[in-house]
């Protein structure tokens, strides 16, 4: 059989489908409810990144689509919205987001994308690699044992709240109860290898004061930023606290141990109500849409210890006065491994740090720590609680001495104790030379 009219025609047909010209066909905004966009979009996919560009105003910004609505694909834009009409078109990108890595990324303030700002006097950023921003927690049974102390360099945290390499504590304080100047104390005083802060949906002036008053140019050389404040769209905002992570799981994949700082959870979470309310979610436990609670395990999972380095995280969660209750900080002290809890009454009172030891607690504290500051630790409670069992009847004149010895005890060492648990903002002290003090008050 003759087969060369047959590749004649396979080459001409060949040469055809080259010279076409493919124009992919972009979509077009249908209407703007709120700060989603509505758009005619075919095939666009869930998470995926959209350009929107409108050719009358000049606007250029990107989307994420977050959702779809009949033949509509919900969009929430990553600046303002401004500018954008019937006309704008939306362009596929086909890909999520991403955040470009490298150790360059040390000592920059980045944008909530983890982009570097357009002002940064170092220049473009020297890229190593791209990370997806959005990445799945490790699998539970590879994760390695948690079986090192991490220290931060405040005393009472150290001896009677034990952080280790790898463990998700929160921070639960009502506003102004000194979460963000704990987590300045505790960013100075880590041996951690790396520091990575997320600040979002903080006030503007605060994000430069916590760099500049908290970190200093020397920790900012192991340290990186990533700052949403509250003026900012809530998908950059939800966008911000990923960014973090995904740094953070960058340095760790690197064998190093990253401290992950972020403040605050809760406006992570309030940006994600903005958008699954704007986008037509049910409002369920207090106003808030089921997608926020399964928003947070995905975000908090990412922290942990690894084969190859760790991700220590503090995360801040703002409660209304001491309602440990409320949504989002119950579900916090569901998802991590401790909890600090803030007093405002003891910050108020101007003691540093403003932690009640009682209401807090360390769950991986008794597997990193020897059996004789485990004793010591449980003892420096007792005498704790102890006392404010009795603190009323010392008050009226009640209380007969002798007739407790834990009682007598505590009322003979309250002074130190109390001692003990301040600590000057300024001042670091080592891990060693905070469990010998905490030694020295059994004696």
């Amino acid at each position: 059989m003759d087969l060369e009219p047959l590749n004649n025609l396979r080459s001409r047909l060949s040469q055809t489908i080259e010279s076409v010209d493919t124009l992919e066909q972009n979509g077009r905004i249908s209407k703007i409810v709120g700060t989603i966009v509505h758009a005619i979009s075919p095939d666009a996919t869930l998470g995926e990144i959209c350009l929107l560009r409108d050719a009358e105003t000049g606007v250029e910004m990107y989307s994420e689509v977050i959702g779809f609505s009949e033949e509509m694909a919900l969009l929430t834009p990553f600046g303002d919205i401004r500018g954008l009409s019937s006309r704008t078109e939306v362009i596929r990108t086909r890909n999520a987001q991403i955040v470009a890595v490298g150790q360059d990324l040390l000592g920059r303030v980045l944008n909530g994308f983890g982009e570097v700002r357009y002002d940064d006097p170092r220049g473009p950023l020297k890229v190593e690699d791209h990370y997806s921003m959005i990445r799945t927690p490790p699998d539970p049974m590879q994760r390695p044992t948690i079986d090192r102390v991490l220290p931060v360099g405040i005393r009472s945290i150290d001896t009677l709240l034990t952080c280790a390499e790898g463990q998700r504590l929160g921070i639960f304080s009502a506003a102004g109860g000194g979460k963000s100047t704990l987590l300045g104390s505790i960013a100075r005083g880590t041996s951690a290898d790396v520091i990575v802060i997320g600040l979002i949906g903080e006030r503007g002036r605060e994000v430069r004061d916590f760099i500049y008053q908290n970190i200093g140019e020397e920790g900012m050389q192991r340290t990186v930023v990533v700052a949403s404040p509250s003026n900012k769209p809530a998908m950059e905002r939800i966008k911000a606290a990923h960014a973090a992570t995904t740094i953070a799981e960058y340095f760790a994949d690197q064998g190093n141990r990253v401290l992950l700082l972020m403040d605050s959870v809760t406006r992570f979470a309030r940006a994600l109500r903005e958008v699954g309310l704007a986008a037509g979610e049910p409002a369920t436990r207090r106003g808030f849409p089921p997608s926020v609670f399964a928003a947070m395990p995905q975000l908090v999972e990412r922290a942990g210890k690894f084969n190859t380095g760790s991700i220590t995280a503090f995360y801040t969660v703002l409660v209304e006065g001491d309602d440990l209750d409320e949504p989002v900080a119950d579900e916090m002290r569901s998802l991590v491994d401790g909890h600090i809890v803030l007093s405002k009454k003891l910050s108020q009172q101007g003691n540093f740090p403003p932690v009640d030891i009682l209401k807090s607690d360390s769950r991986i504290m008794g597997a990193v720590i020897s059996n004789e500051h485990a004793d010591a630790a449980i003892h420096f409670k007792r005498l704790l609680s102890k006392y404010d069992e009795i603190e009323l009847l010392l008050k009226v004149g009640e209380y007969a001495n002798g007739s407790d010895p834990l009682a007598d005890e505590a009322i003979s060492k309250r002074q130190h104790i109390m001692n003990f648990l301040k600590q000057p903002v300024s001042d670091i002290y080592s891990f060693e030379h905070s469990l010998n003090d905490l030694m020295q008050l059994q004696k």
